[in-house]
């Protein structure tokens, strides 16, 4: 059982059914994977839900990931502002660094930056990619050091 971050792209593309990525919202759904997130992205995942999609889907997305087990609520209580590029996409970021993620799982460029940087290390993983080692090598996503999942108390998110 691996800790990931997931964008919002990556989010947004894993979740219908249909799609080629689906495998990857079910392992948060089942416990294959803990989603790491904080109340800033769990707004911006409501946020562009909402956009695209509807208020009622939006607050569903929200709501399964909220309840289930195996998301761990995290308050990233420093800043590294390590993407000058998009200050936004820090959230993402700063919630890996507290949670000791293995990956985020993104797309966007804006990411690559934190190849160069060795501290704090922060490793980040397309779509493609992570699809593939949770079909083919899902021992390569599980955290040996990783101790029983217990949710922190629910960071409060308001609506």
């Amino acid at each position: 059982m691996a800790r990931i971050v997931l964008d919002t792209n990556s989010l947004i593309q894993s979740i219908p059914p249909r799609s080629r990525y689906h495998h990857i919202w079910k392992s948060f759904l089942d416990g294959t994977n803990v989603l790491c997130v904080s109340t800033e992205i769990l707004e911006e995942y409501e946020e562009i839900l909402q956009r695209l999609t509807d208020i009622d889907t939006a607050q569903l997305v929200i709501e399964l990931i909220i309840n289930n087990p195996y998301t761990l609520f995290l308050t990233p209580y420093y800043k590294f502002n390590l993407i000058a590029e998009d200050p936004d996409d820090n959230k993402f970021v700063d919630c890996a660094i507290a949670a000791n993620a293995k990956y985020i799982v993104s797309e966007d460029r804006h990411f690559d930056v934190l190849k160069a940087c060795s501290f704090p290390k922060v490793d980040v993983i397309g779509l493609d990619l992570f699809a593939n080692l949770l079909e083919s090598k899902p021992y390569m996503l599980s955290d040996d050091d990783a101790s029983t999942l217990v949710n922190e108390p629910l960071v409060p998110y308001g609506r």
